[in-house]
């Protein structure tokens, strides 16, 4: 730090004996003018520390007080936010994220007005820093919306780690939510990464998040068969598992009459993280309850009638 601050004034005193080297232009200026030797500008330095010296000690101490100061202000601010953020039960990685841009953000403005207070012009500066901002926002466009999204997704909480969920048209498990991106292990376990825009910017289906989830399926009997018997077996099977709730109480009925069978809806409600066993344990267990029961489910079946014309006499 010291280091920099030596920096500063050395440039700071140039930028003042230069300043005062310049003189008004004159009405017939040589055609070329000598560049100063070495041991001018020493001398010159050596007469405006002799003419300005106090001036210059004393914006040299108002620039220390601006910068430790505003130093101190700066780390308080920032700690305080951090603070606020943990209390606030905020991700320790966004938490941590915005302590340290914030800090570097105040910071920068802190040197920026001590460098103004001993002397240095630092519009150009702040030009220079809008500028950049400006070119760092369009080329990082979209980082910027992933991170926003990102922000946003671990404050309000639409998804956490561990729900079953369907995202940015990918479906899985999430693993993680970063700063810039999701991360779902699908079904099969694969690994996806999804950038948080394409989080926010669509439908977030949760399935895990309400606790409970309806197992949708459809089975189908023969029209010999008496559906009012069908019904019931069903309604059994769904009754006699022990992942099936009680509330909401388990559906049955009769959804279409189709082709070739007399087609059910067989709505059982489950926890979320059973979901797939009730499946596949209701469907294989559906069809052994039907068979022993004397009920069947049908093979497709189409009526085709064969007309013969008769030859023409």
């Amino acid at each position: 730090m010291r280091k920099l601050w030596i920096v500063c004034f050395v440039l700071a005193l140039g930028f003042n004996v230069f300043a005062a080297e310049e003189a008004p232009p004159a009405e017939n200026p040589p055609a070329e003018s000598a560049p100063a030797s070495v041991t001018q500008v020493v001398e010159n330095v050596k007469t405006y520390i002799a003419q300005n010296g106090v001036e210059l000690l004393l914006n040299l101490l108002a620039a220390a007080a601006i910068f430790i100061i505003g130093r101190f202000v700066a780390n308080l601010v920032a700690n305080l936010v951090y603070k606020a953020m943990e209390k606030g039960k905020v991700d320790k990685t966004l938490s941590k994220f915005v302590k340290n841009l914030l800090y570097t953000a105040l910071l920068t403005f802190v040197i920026i007005a001590a460098l103004g207070a001993i002397g240095v012009k630092t519009g150009s500066f702040i030009a220079i820093i809008g500028a950049a901002g400006l070119a760092v926002g369009l080329a990082l466009q979209g980082s910027l919306s992933n991170f926003a999204a990102g922000v946003l997704m671990i404050i309000f909480k639409p998804i956490k780690v561990g729900d079953f969920v369907e995202v940015g048209g990918a479906t899985g498990t999430v693993k993680e939510i970063a700063i810039f991106n999701t991360i779902i292990a699908g079904p099969d376990n694969v690994r996806i990464i999804v950038p948080n825009a394409q989080v926010t910017g669509g439908n977030i289906i949760n399935y895990t998040v309400n606790g409970t989830r309806r197992v949708d399926l459809v089975l189908g009997v023969a029209y010999e068969d008496d559906i009012k018997k069908a019904k019931q077996v069903l309604l059994d099977v769904l009754k006699a598992h022990d992942k099936v709730l009680d509330t909401p109480e388990p559906f049955v009925g009769v959804l279409e009459l189709a082709d070739s069978s007399v087609n059910f809806a067989v709505r059982p409600w489950c926890k979320a993280a059973h979901y797939w066993d009730v499946y596949f344990d209701i469907t294989e267990n559906a069809k052994y309850a039907l068979e022993e029961n004397g009920l069947s489910i049908p093979f497709p079946q189409r009526d085709v009638h064969l007309i013969q014309e008769g030859s023409a006499s």
